[in-house]
């Protein structure tokens, strides 16, 4: 079957709702990944490769300096909000919309409009970004083919409200263990309940006082929270297991084997008999100093401001290409059920972006 048609003559919002009406839930970008290659393979400007559910197209025109244009193209599962719907007042509902179809069509636009930049690009449209970290796509290009995303520069267009956001947090989530005795509860000294042995836990997670680093002059806030709790065997039972998941985000000048250090200390004698580390991504530094970041910010135009969020810059860092996030979402709005975008928005990160890449 012909993969669903893109028309990439359509300005950055007409090609978002088009991108919305695609449905792309994680695990499901097939069809998507299908649209984009059967749109970007004639433009003859562009190589174009896959690998999966990616696509990733380049221009090979020699020049000194090569810039990464990414986004992700699946989104969180749709919650009623398909198909798009543009407003009065010029905003673009829908799934994806902010996170991060607006971006994505960006990317598309920017590949088909600007033959000649003035550095070399890529392209990288890339699936199982919302999803756990062994199944992002772009982990699984950059293992695979590592020349692929060969750089000097990234831009992430992960929402970002039209401003630049460097660097991004690390994000580790990990499970506290509880164990008890199990009893009946009209018996309940004969048993040890595993759910109140959690109390040390919550205790110590109440009483936590996070950083607010400051670095390369943006102001990172870490935050120590838990996320779930289960325990529980029948209305008339003292559990005998209890789990509280917890999740660390913590700013990018500490290491993964710091981050997971201080968590492990923090919950020191609080009767935790298993730690389980259930996902692990650490972050990026802002980068801002680089000569490219700094001339991509001054270009853009605004404040730059520090990404509080995991975000895959954090990838683009491992591999030693310095990167920013930037795109026209509201991060505010991403993954709600009135998730949506001011079109505006949209037509000037286009704009801005061309701009840079053809001065």
């Amino acid at each position: 079957m012909a993969p669903t048609s893109l028309d990439l003559t359509l300005d950055a919002a007409a090609l978002t709702a088009a991108l919305v009406d695609l449905p792309s839930e994680s695990g499901d970008e097939r069809a998507l990944a299908d649209a984009i290659e059967a749109a970007l393979r004639p433009l003859p400007h562009l190589t174009v490769d896959r690998y999966g559910n990616n696509v990733v197209a380049r221009t090979r025109l020699g020049h000194a300096e090569r810039v990464l244009l990414a986004g992700h193209i699946d989104t969180v599962p749709i919650a009623e909000n398909v198909p798009s719907r543009l407003d009065e007042d010029g905003v673009l509902w829908g799934c994806g919309t902010c996170d991060m179809k607006s971006g994505v069509a960006v990317q598309l636009r920017i590949a088909a409009t600007v033959p000649e930049p003035n550095r070399d690009l890529t392209f990288v449209f890339y699936d199982n970004e919302e999803v756990a970290a062994d199944l992002n796509g772009l982990g699984h290009v950059a293992d695979a083919h590592p020349d692929w995303l060969e750089g000097d520069f990234a831009v992430l267009l992960e929402p970002s409200d039209g401003q630049v956001e460097g660097g991004c947090q690390g994000t580790l989530r990990v499970l506290l263990r509880t164990t008890g005795e199990r009893a009946h509860s009209a018996r309940s000294w004969m048993g040890a309940n595993a759910i109140h042995a959690a109390a040390p836990i919550l205790d110590r997670l109440a009483a936590y006082q996070p950083r607010y680093p400051l670095i390369d002059g943006l102001e990172y806030r870490e935050g120590l929270n838990a996320v779930g709790i289960e325990g529980g065997v029948a209305g008339n039972v003292i559990p005998d297991a209890c789990t509280v998941t917890v999740n660390f985000r913590y700013a990018p000048d500490r290491t993964p084997e710091e981050a997971l250090a201080h968590v492990k200390e923090v919950f020191d004698g609080c009767g935790v008999t298993e730690f389980v580390v259930d996902d692990h991504s650490g972050g990026a530094l802002p980068g801002l100093s680089h000569p490219a970041a700094a001339a991509f910010a001054e270009a853009v135009g605004g404040t730059p401001m520090p990404k509080y969020g995991w975000t895959d810059v954090a990838r683009f860092s491992a591999l030693g290409v310095p990167a920013v996030n930037y795109g026209p979402g509201n991060p505010h709005l991403a993954h709600r059920r009135d998730e949506r975008v001011d079109t505006a928005k949209i037509l000037d990160a286009e704009k801005r972006l061309a701009a840079w890449l053809t001065a």
